[in-house]
């Protein structure tokens, strides 16, 4: 009997790729490990392109292709968990199912889990298709991430990575909602390795990872990671107090100087005011805005709500611990 423990689960999360994923799973399945069982699952982020009837017609024709639909949209990171959870075998495979990670990688990854490891990032070591904008943009993510949070990520990114089935259990049982997952894995520790590899231009179709998704999730990943920005509120806060205390004593030798310190000229003035009380006005709001934002992520979590919300599934995957 093939061995369960050594088995290999690929999730592939997927959103409005119907295009994409009749070309996907063919070579995700000649990748597959021979000696164990294996499966791929595909999480449907509530798609709107017929997505999941390419899963279900896979589905049909190769048992070990199963598939889930999110009954909204939750993201691609929480598209992933959903699939993990449903996962069965002794390691998971993540990659985005648009073509751009190639799973003829996964024998590679295989090894590296084979040999040891419990985590496999697959490193990007040059991206096809990529603006140099959002090469920039990237690049300053990870600076950022490496630098100024508890974590230390793959200096040119990763989005596609092996995890050992110890690792997906820790993973499950995090109660996290607003957070970066790969940002997680790589937090979590455990034996980690890297693995490089080219990323590819997008096969066809256009990415739904927009500018405003790509800031909500740097965003979430500092705020789940650093206390940075709380240490510059409590910056700002101190230097205006310094400013504050230096302009009053200023202002005191001024007037017992008869105005000598400022040239003869008298402190004040409507628009000096205006100006002290909008910039200071201006750094209040966005101190009680970054402290907006840890709030907002603790109110997050006491709801207690789902992570995820299944609609329908294909083959029947059921969770691990159902």
């Amino acid at each position: 009997m093939k061995n369960v423990s050594r088995g290999l689960s690929v999730v592939l999360p997927a959103y409005r790729e119907a295009a994409n994923l009749s070309a996907m799973i063919p070579r995700v399945l000649a990748n597959l490990p021979t000696d164990s069982i294996s499966e791929v699952i595909v999480v449907d982020d509530h798609s709107d392109d017929g997505t999941l009837e390419v899963v279900r017609s896979w589905a049909e024709r190769d048992p070990r292709v199963r598939g889930i639909r999110l009954a909204r949209n939750a993201g691609s990171h929480m598209a992933i968990l959903c699939g993990m959870s449903y996962a069965r075998c002794g390691a998971v495979v993540v990659l985005a199912a648009d073509g751009q990670d190639p799973p003829e990688l996964i024998p590679e990854l295989v090894e590296s889990w084979r040999n040891g490891a419990q985590v496999v990032w697959a490193v990007r070591a040059g991206r096809e298709g990529e603006s140099g904008l959002s090469l920039a943009l990237s690049s300053a993510y990870y600076r950022i991430m490496n630098r100024w949070t508890s974590v230390r990520m793959p200096a040119t990114g990763a989005d596609f990575f092996l995890l050992d089935r110890r690792v997906v259990d820790v993973l499950k049982a995090l109660p996290e909602r607003n957070t970066s997952l790969f940002a997680l894995v790589s937090w979590l520790g455990f034996r980690q390795t890297e693995v490089r590899y080219e990323k590819k231009a997008r096969s066809s179709g256009k990415s739904s990872w927009t500018l405003r998704k790509k800031v909500g999730l740097a965003m979430d990943s500092l705020f789940g990671f650093s206390v940075a920005p709380l240490k510059l509120a409590s910056a700002l806060g101190f230097f205006y107090a310094l400013g504050g205390f230096a302009y009053a004593v200023l202002l005191i030798i001024n007037k017992l100087t008869a105005g000598r310190v400022l040239g003869g000229v008298a402190a004040g003035g409507w628009s000096a005011l205006m100006v002290v009380i909008l910039i200071s006005s201006g750094t209040l709001m966005l101190v009680l805005g970054l402290f907006g934002e840890y709030l907002w992520r603790t109110l997050e979590e006491v709801r207690g709500r789902p992570r995820f919300v299944v609609e329908e599934s294909v083959n029947e995957p059921g969770p691990e611990d159902s």
